[in-house]
């Protein structure tokens, strides 16, 4: 498609938006000019007139932002404009700004259009803080209608694929997004009071690994082999340890291959942080505070509305062996079914509904997955994971079938997963050499051996806690969103025959 048939397409209202474009070159004035003039937002300029006694002129200011009501009459004209701040009341007249540049305004000009304006504030007979005009330019001619500020976007679908449009009709959704980013602020903040330094590692890597899913491959066209995309931060942020920076921290995309769901997104944000001479125990406490002084901080309480409960975030919060949990709910003894067969043989004397799972660590999860998972609303640790579903850590000392692992679930759902860090770096190669059996009877899911990983433990790792948690799905919680694409501003959606070469009009 070229620029004519572009042009083509639009509809009514693009084409009426498209003829004033073409009138004001016609005219000499460029829509889409270089240079724009703002001296204050909205709301500061209102601030301004705090004090200004009733009836009195203040100051002059330049406000820029988008048009969001207009009303045109024959000699003066009000319109409002609106900024992340807020919005402000300009007016406009005739015998002010001139004759041609008030006629310009009329014809030119529509709802969603960008525009400055200079001049001296006051108050209007109804209180109104407005400047009154005296010079005015356009500084972006918008083709497309406005969303309808009152109805806003119902189709959800919609929503997701035209964010831009969703933030501009819907003010929730952008807070709902300057929330998400004070979130980040202030774990970020918290970690470095701890003494945590953020760093930053590959996001394209040569080896994949610290999770089990599937990566994305790319292709390096002058290296000519084959990268992947991370799946996880771990194995990059231990080597620092190894290097002596012993407290980091990365908040960073991974990227797995795998399903659309309420709680997944190929794409996501994940946190994690190492700490040396440290230990799961100490994770736990790390999340805990943590969260703690965040939901102070956002809303100073450390309550949280989500999915029709409200939960409790005051400390300390429950903690429970995954072998217990199971048992309680199930009343099957995980130490006592420890082999496959004798799971299997459990699970079926208990009358449940279990997908089958080719080991008994994954038989062990998906149980947990089904019969406790949903159940944990508020915040529980869930330590003692088993051993071959936690190649990265360390072995119970008096049961090496299960690790100093704990997941923590909120919301019926998993958030967090933090380890007692393997540091032997010739274990940790009988790990990755069983991944490697794993992956050769089918499991995908499986990590790869890293040589140079273990070449890094051979230098020496110290005592390390591990954790990680997601980023979005803590802000799912802290804004009471169901859904992980309620909060990631360009989810991935299944495609459309329109992905990529989407008309004005998709």
């Amino acid at each position: 498609m070229d620029q004519e048939q572009f042009i083509e397409s639009f509809d009514e209202y693009q084409q009426q938006r498209y003829e004033k474009l073409l009138a004001l070159r016609d005219n000499q004035i460029e829509p889409y000019p270089i240079d724009s003039e703002r001296t204050h937002d909205s709301r500061a300029a209102v601030a301004l007139m705090d004090g200004v006694a009733e009836g009195e002129e203040g100051p002059e200011v330049a406000v820029a932002g988008r048009i969001v009501a207009i009303r045109k009459m024959g000699k003066a004209s009000f319109l409002h404009i609106e900024d992340r701040s807020g919005r402000i009341q300009l007016y406009l007249r005739k015998d002010e700004v001139g004759e041609e540049s008030y006629a310009r305004f009329k014809a030119a000009l529509d709802l969603g259009d960008i525009i400055s304006a200079a001049g001296p504030l006051f108050r209007t007979r109804t209180g109104e803080v407005t400047v009154r005009v005296t010079g005015w330019s356009l500084l972006a001619k918008a083709l497309n209608q406005p969303p309808d500020k009152h109805h806003g976007l119902t189709d959800t679908e919609q929503r997701y694929r035209e964010r831009y449009v969703d933030l501009l009709a819907n003010d929730e959704i952008r807070e709902l997004f300057i929330t998400r980013s004070r979130i980040t602020s202030l774990v970020r903040r918290f970690l470095e009071d701890r003494g945590f330094i953020e760093v930053e590692t590959p996001v394209l890597q040569s080896l994949y690994g610290g999770a089990a899913a599937k990566a994305f491959t790319t292709h390096h066209e002058w290296a000519k082999r084959d990268l992947y995309l991370r799946i996880s931060l771990e194995l990059h942020l231990k080597r620092l340890i190894v290097g002596g920076l012993e407290r980091v921290f990365e908040i960073g995309r991974n990227f797995r291959n795998e399903g659309l769901s309420w709680k997944h997104n190929p794409e996501f944000t994940m946190l994690e942080a190492y700490q040396a001479y440290a230990d799961f125990r100490d994770m736990m406490e790390l999340l805990e505070s943590c969260w703690v002084s965040v939901a102070q901080a956002l809303n100073g309480r450390l309550t949280l509305d989500f999915d029709g409960h409200t939960i409790d975030l005051a400390p300390p919060w429950p903690r429970h062996t995954m072998r217990n949990l199971v048992l309680s709910e199930s009343g099957i003894d995980l130490y006592a079914a420890h082999t496959l067969p004798l799971l299997r043989a459990a699970i079926a004397a208990q009358g449940l509904h279990i997908d089958p799972q080719p080991t008994w660590g994954k038989l062990v999860d998906e149980l947990f997955s089904t019969v406790v998972e949903p159940k944990l609303i508020q915040p529980t640790f869930v330590m003692e994971y088993p051993y071959e579903l936690s190649p990265f850590a360390k072995q119970l000392p008096d049961n090496p079938n299960f690790v100093e692992r704990f997941e923590m679930f909120v919301g019926g759902m998993e958030v967090a997963n933090a380890f007692s860090e393997l540091n032997d770096p010739l274990e940790q190669l009988e790990r990755f050499l069983d991944q490697q059996r794993q992956r050769e009877a089918g499991d995908e899911e499986t990590t790869p051996i890293d040589l140079d990983f273990i070449n890094a433990l051979m230098y020496g790792m110290p005592p390390t806690g591990g954790i990680g948690w997601g980023m979005d799905r803590m802000a799912m919680l802290f804004t009471g969103q169901r859904n992980i694409r309620e909060v990631i501003l360009f989810p991935t959606l299944r495609a459309t025959p329109t992905d990529g070469t989407a008309t004005p009009n998709s």
